[in-house]
């Protein structure tokens, strides 16, 4: 006979909340922002910065970011766990030219290193498929380093491979890297 063996149950999830912040919300968290993008930076991320990213830098970026929510130009949401911390963000853009009025960029999509590996990514774009059809926005652009993880996760989440463009930007270290973009109707 053979004893029954007894499992701990599976310890929950910590709880991720998604949810879009509104201009003085966006204003009241740049510290935090910044945080999560010298993170992401420093961890060898190419979203526009090279590293060492300065905190000064980074909080100026993200004020620019608080403005545009404030002038109605992007919607910023941002992932939190119980605490209220946040743990990751993206932004989708949606102040388009006058012949582009159905169309928004997604931009910014960072998760700071110790958040991944937990879906908190693929909450985000769910997330910001569902602001986009709030907007009325129905086809998303945005581009990714080639090779990179974040390229899969796209894919997953029903994203179109359009193409690369060899050497389109730099890496934090300077290396020159490959950009896949992605688009998506919603």
């Amino acid at each position: 006979m053979t004893a029954a063996v007894r499992h701990a149950p599976a310890q929950p999830p910590s709880a991720t909340t998604i949810r879009r912040l509104g201009p003085n919300e966006a204003a009241a968290s740049v510290g935090a922002l910044a945080d999560v993008l010298i993170d992401c930076v420093h961890g060898g991320a190419s979203v526009s910065f090279m590293a060492p990213l300065p905190r000064d830098k980074a909080l100026a970026f993200w004020r620019n970011v608080a403005d545009g929510v404030a002038r109605n130009e992007r919607v910023l949401l941002v992932a939190e766990d119980a605490s209220g911390a946040i743990l990751g963000t993206v932004q989708l853009i949606t102040a388009m030219p006058d012949n582009q009025p159905h169309r928004a960029d997604v931009a910014k999509m960072l998760v700071h290193r110790r958040a991944r590996r937990q879906g908190i990514a693929q909450q985000l774009m769910a997330a910001v498929d569902d602001a986009a059809r709030a907007e009325r926005k129905t086809v998303l652009v945005l581009d990714t380093v080639t090779g990179g993880d974040a390229e899969r996760l796209y894919e997953r989440a029903g994203w179109q491979r359009v193409g690369v463009v060899p050497d389109y930007a730099l890496m934090p270290d300077g290396a020159l890297c490959g950009t896949t973009f992605f688009c998506k109707r919603v």
